[in-house]
């Protein structure tokens, strides 16, 4: 009596179809690899709009326009061949990070485990393994990958490593009070040029953003002009996030007149219900690190006009102003990730080349027939020939060759001889 092996499950990794939105609700309830801390909660309210407009977002994926990638869901369901039934056992979200679509971020991972799976987070086999591995390979326009990843979790960034990500710079979330940014709104900042942001003005912010960061990260990020300019689309969905919506933006710039560049740039979420902390953007150029505290005060007192809710900021590790402005101010440090990234070369599959007789190779190397072309001829000495040394008969030649006319001398001795 033979006994049959056990029927290994099996992974299959797809897009997002709508019935997997309910499961990964589920799944996100109980997570094992949520990179931020509150980046479950954007995970869920990403999920939310997707599932408002699925059908939208859906068709929209299938020609290019700027909302084309929303839809960067991608599930793993592990299926036994013995029966028809499959279980959703992980889901990764990624997302453009620049307009070129040169580099991309990992949004979200997150798998579901069971005390029965022999699985760990570095293994090569996992689940989360075999999810990043597709995206890395199916995302064809991807040259970069960015992930963040809490510096604490160590595991998880066992698991990047083993995927090819290595640490590229290191950042801070911090939290500035209420308390702290009423007094921080009692000042008045001295910032008379600051200016709204429009896509005019997207040269100088993109000249900024490449003045403010070390070359590495502006290699990996790869941002051009057109990332920093708000196409029409784009602009018209966020006005309706505006009006209807939890959250209003607000941007500004301050403009050097003398050098004719801009030298800080500030953008703020600002919740209008206070529900959700506000959230800032802050870009300094690093000859006017003055103006950390004026863009601070400036921020503080725009979030005056709303609920009262501490605003979030984050800085890197090469930003060693920033920070100590920050501890002088005595903001709190409330998250400490990592940011790492990997690069990808897809090969790409050539054709076999066409079996050419040998005969027909060579019928191109056959010498072309041509006329001769005729030149002037030079009488020129011979090569082994010193120009001025004497011939064999021990006359000397001029530079052309020619025998040098003969001396009166010569000329009388010659005749002498003659006459003798």
């Amino acid at each position: 009596m033979s006994v049959s092996p056990p029927q290994t499950a099996k992974i299959t990794i797809r897009p997002l179809y709508y019935r997997d939105i309910e499961a990964i609700k589920d799944l996100a309830q109980d997570n094992s690899l949520d990179n931020q801390q509150d980046g479950l909660a954007s995970f869920k309210q990403d999920l939310q709009q997707v599932q408002r407009w699925y059908g939208l977002l859906k068709l929209l994926s299938w020609f290019p326009n700027p909302f084309q990638h929303d839809l960067g869901f991608y599930v793993a369901h592990k299926e036994v061949p013995q029966t028809s039934t499959t279980q959703l056992r992980g889901v990764i979200q990624v997302a453009p990070f620049n307009s070129s679509r040169s580099t991309w971020r990992v949004e979200q991972v997150l798998i579901k485990e069971d005390q029965s799976d022999l699985e760990f987070f570095s293994d090569p086999r996992g689940v989360a393994s075999n999810l990043l591995r597709y995206c890395l390979e199916k995302i064809w326009e991807a040259r970069t990958w960015v992930i963040e990843v809490n510096i604490h979790q160590k595991n998880i960034i066992a698991l990047y490593r083993q995927n090819g990500f290595q640490p590229l710079a290191e950042l801070s979330y911090w939290s500035l009070s209420p308390q702290l940014l009423e007094q921080l709104a009692h000042s008045e900042p001295d910032l008379p040029n600051l200016l709204p942001v429009s896509n005019a003005d997207a040269h100088l912010l993109y000249q900024l953003d490449c003045v403010s960061m070390p070359p590495l990260l502006r290699q990996v990020f790869d941002r051009h002009t057109q990332d920093f300019k708000t196409n029409f689309p784009r602009a018209l969905a966020n006005k309706l996030k505006n009006w209807c919506g939890e959250i209003e933006m607000s941007r500004g710039y301050v403009f050097e007149p003398q050098r004719k560049a801009a030298i800080g740039y500030f953008e703020l979420a600002l919740s209008k219900n206070g529900n959700l902390p506000h959230k800032a953007k802050l870009t300094v150029h690093p000859a006017y690190t003055w103006l950390y505290p004026k863009l601070l005060t400036q921020m503080a007192r725009i979030a005056q006009k709303y609920p009262l809710t501490p605003l979030e900021l984050v800085s890197a590790d090469y930003q060693h102003e920033r920070e100590e402005y920050l501890e002088k101010l005595q903001a709190q440090r409330v998250e400490h990730t990592l940011l790492m990234s990997r690069s990808v070369w897809h090969k790409l599959k050539e054709s076999k080349p066409e079996g050419i007789p040998l005969s027909e190779v060579f019928s191109g190397l056959h010498p072309v027939p041509r006329q001769p072309i005729p030149s002037p001829w030079l009488k020129v000495s011979h090569p082994g020939q010193n120009r001025n040394e004497p011939d064999k008969s021990g006359n000397q030649r001029s530079f052309t060759g020619e025998k040098p006319p003969e001396s009166p001398e010569n000329t009388e001795n010659g005749g002498k001889n003659i006459e003798q």
